[in-house]
């Protein structure tokens, strides 16, 4: 064919990438690869074939973990852990900073062995995956070198188990890796099963880059070796990134052992074109969203809501350009689309859509023989609810509907579980910023699509999991502070005495919910007596079902969240004043209930003033960031509220541990359905008082009494609680977190450790009360 044919048929010839380098590597460590611990190889033991998936060829052997081999990698990473997060953070910058040259220099590499292995077109591999993976590094070597400076009073949670999927197995290993060990973390990694090449061959980078021995460790296997490290006791911290699934499990796993976590999960991310948006370029977005890396992408646009409208020419110019897309082999320069990762995700794919009853396209491209390869698919003609615009395909194909109006876009957009990510495309940017922040997702570009950087945070909310990477919000997960707290031993309430002291009119005390007080369900309360046998009055003791009304009308007081900083400041203020003028009364009240002493009370009193005057002075200063991100548009953070939060307030600080909770989560757009301290609720039931005349709307504060035990399991398990907190006495942690597992809310709770009130405000609390949602805006013509 000579050069005016080619121009004249516009067809590609091959471009094959030589995958010589990758291949003698893997004959260099004998196809037969053991685990890297505490510095160095081990010998290969049993193990399990690494295929390319495009050929079914054996790339080479890897060893499956044992519980031997994931204690003596949790042992060397405990061992070198001190020593690293003693170490300057400079001294640490210069570690990751060699890292990201090392992945430099050897980035055509990298990028073959990751498209050998996982089967994505070596344009993918080249171009995105690996620049990005040296970018994480270098950005946090400077994180590293920061942290002394930026994050006073923080430090290292210690040992972190991190487990990562398959999609991009060495860019996840980056996103993982970098911000742990910038920390002074150690790291015990597991990469996918399927993927474990490139995340060997970074062992040998860290070797190269003189990395101390035992901070970080990888051990490959199955999902057996993930188990292992999520409940070694050793280890402080886990990092998941992969399905809804194996992350509730890993919720419930980890319940009440104090390791933190994170999740990085699932997602049915909406793909929104407005009547006005540029339709090529939104095609051609659409085509990077849905069929980029074969669709295995988390935040995989897979759910395209076009306006009605358009939507007949759309779905058509859409299939021509599917039509074009080019299908093979993944080491080939010119392939869009390559193989699925294994036969098992292939026959998985393939049977969602042979059930489906939508009207299929599959993308009429020449189709390999032999390999992992499934063709680009759209299905349109699907109703909202049909499993298909619910379930996470996790594949190349695309499912559609229709939509008549921006109200209707965000409603059909925001009818999922997941929350992970979301797609915008107008040409109408007043139309576009409007419907963003409506849209329940931790990450939203407009007009663009997957767009990552390091210094920008990414993850979702609701079932797509919590907690961010990248960015400052992202090292917090790997940083506490760095302050001792005390086992903190449970309250009990007062118990009846033998002469008991009753006089004055009985006051009686109800609960608190949806602006009016309430008596409790099941109609029964308790006796409040004061260490001296005098009878205080009695609380209500509420049920699931006082819960279930608190929890109706904390969202029926959506508002509160849309309303201005400024507004709630003023609110919580007026709430501080009138709280000022019956000083004397609620200090009575604490010195009568716990037996402190009157300056003690006093001074409760006063610091639960104090704090509501933070929080006022924070509503409206608790910022957002623009990100610094390579991108010719914006990138900007915006701290959105949680939603409802169930919080269990403290024993040992009645009035003080209700109003920081208070404090922070109003403020912050939240509503509140406070349990009062259990053994001191009438400090509570006399706050409401205060809610009453303070002009906080109905809904946005509601306080229960009753057993924090008998009560946690039922607040922690709704399904329309978005988060839960426990600074209770009580032992709560563990059912808490396996509760909560259900709809995978966010959770902070004590663990059974003393909370200092004197310092319960500030940044740590916001951050607590409020979501980072990334929103991309690129510009320009």
């Amino acid at each position: 064919m000579n050069v005016p044919e080619i121009f004249d048929s516009m067809d590609y010839g091959p471009a094959p990438e030589s995958a010589a380098e990758a291949l003698a590597w893997l004959v260099d460590g004998g196809d037969r690869f053991g685990h890297f611990i505490d510095g160095h190889m081990t010998d290969p033991g049993d193990g399990f074939p690494s295929k390319n998936p495009a050929t079914g060829e054996v790339l080479a052997t890897l060893s499956q973990a044992t519980q031997a081999d994931v204690d003596a990698a949790v042992a060397a990473a405990r061992k070198a852990q001190p020593k690293w997060a003693k170490l300057p953070g400079h001294a640490r910058a210069k570690y990751l900073y060699a890292l990201a040259r090392l992945v430099q220099k050897h980035a055509r590499l990298l990028a073959v062995l990751e498209t050998l292995d996982n089967g994505k077109p070596i344009r993918e591999s080249r171009d995105i995956d690996i620049p990005l993976v040296a970018r994480h590094f270098y950005y946090h070597a400077g994180m590293a070198q920061l942290m002394e400076a930026e994050l006073p009073g923080r430090e290292a949670l210690g040992v972190c188990g991190q487990i990562i999927p398959w999609n991009f197995p060495l860019l996840m290993l980056a996103w993982k890796v970098a911000p742990a060990i910038a920390m002074g973390n150690t790291v015990v990694l597991k990469p996918a099963e399927y993927t474990s090449l490139t995340a060997l061959l970074f062992a040998d980078l860290c070797r190269e880059a003189g990395l101390p021995k035992g901070v970080v460790n990888i051990v490959t296997g199955d999902g057996a070796v993930g188990e292992m490290i999520v409940t070694h006791d050793d280890i402080d911290k886990i990092a998941f990134t992969g399905s809804t699934e194996v992350g509730r499990a890993i919720r419930k796993a980890t319940a009440g052992s104090g390791k933190a976590l994170t999740l990085e999960l699932g997602g049915k991310s909406p793909y929104i074109v407005f009547d006005d948006a540029d339709m090529d370029s939104a095609i051609e977005g659409l085509v990077d969203a849905i069929w980029f890396n074969g669709g295995q992408v988390c935040c995989a646009g897979s759910r395209l809501l076009v306006q009605e409208g358009i939507a007949d020419r759309f779905h058509e110019k859409l299939k021509r350009r599917m039509d074009g897309l080019r299908l093979g082999d993944p080491l080939d320069k010119c392939i869009d689309v390559g193989a699925i990762v294994d036969p098992v995700q292939l026959d998985r794919i393939a049977s969602l859509v042979k059930g489906t009853a939508g009207d299929v396209h599959h993308a009429s491209c020449a189709m390999p023989e032999g390999g992992c390869f499934y063709p680009p698919t759209l299905i349109s003609g699907l109703e909202a609810a049909d499993p298909l615009m619910q379930e996470e395909i996790f594949g190349p194909v695309l499912v559609s509907t229709t939509f008549r109006t921006p109200s209707e876009a965000v409603q059909l957009a925001n009818n999922t579980r997941y929350g992970l990510a979301a797609s915008v495309w107008s040409e109408n940017v007043n139309l576009a910023l409007d419907v963003a922040p409506k849209l329940v997702a931790g990450v939203v570009w407009v007009n663009g699509t997957n767009m990552f950087d390091a210094a920008a945070g990414f993850g979702g909310v609701r079932e797509s999991g919590f907690g961010r990477e990248g960015g400052w919000e992202g090292l917090m997960a790997y940083t506490r502070p760095a302050t001792e707290t005390k086992a903190l031993k449970p309250v009990a309430a007062v118990a009846a005495p033998k002469d008991a002291g009753v006089d004055g009119l009985d006051r009686t005390a109800k609960l608190y919910i949806g602006g009016k007080q309430a008596r409790p369900d099941g109609g029964y309360s308790r006796p409040v007596w004061s260490p001296k046998g005098k009878l205080l009055g009695h609380a209500p003791i509420g049920n699931r079902k006082d819960l279930r009304n608190a929890v109706e009308a904390a969202r029926g007081a959506s508002g509160w969240s849309k309303s201005t900083g400024h507004l709630r400041a003023q609110i919580l203020y007026y709430l501080a004043e009138n709280l000022s003028a019956r000083a004397d009364e609620f200090a009575g009240r604490l010195h009568d209930m716990t037996g402190a002493s009157a300056k003690a009370a006093d001074a409760e009193v006063a610091a639960s003033v104090s704090r509501l005057f933070s929080s006022a002075a924070w509503a409206d200063k608790y910022d957002g960031a623009a990100k610094g991100v390579p991108l010719r548009g914006l990138a900007v953070a915006v701290n959105e509220p949680v939603g409802v939060i169930g919080a269990f307030c403290a024993d040992d600080a009645p009035l003080l541990g209700l109003v920081s909770v208070l404090g922070a989560a109003l403020a912050m757009g939240n509503r509140l359905v406070a349990v009062a301290s259990e053994p001191y609720p009438l400090a509570a039931t006399d706050f409401y008082q205060l809610l009453e005349t303070s002009d906080v709307p109905a809904g946005v504060a509601n306080i229960v009494t009753g057993s924090h035990t008998e009560l946690a399991p039922q607040l922690a398990g709704h399904m329309d609680v978005d988060a839960v907190w426990s600074f209770s006495s009580s032992d709560l942690s563990g059912v808490i977190e396996r509760e909560a597992a259900g709809n995978l809310k966010r959770t902070w709770v004590n663990n059974g450790r003393t909370t200092d009130w004197s310092a319960a405000e500030g940044r740590s609390w916001l951050a607590a009360a409020t979501e980072a949602k990334t929103v991309w805006v690129p510009y320009g013509e």
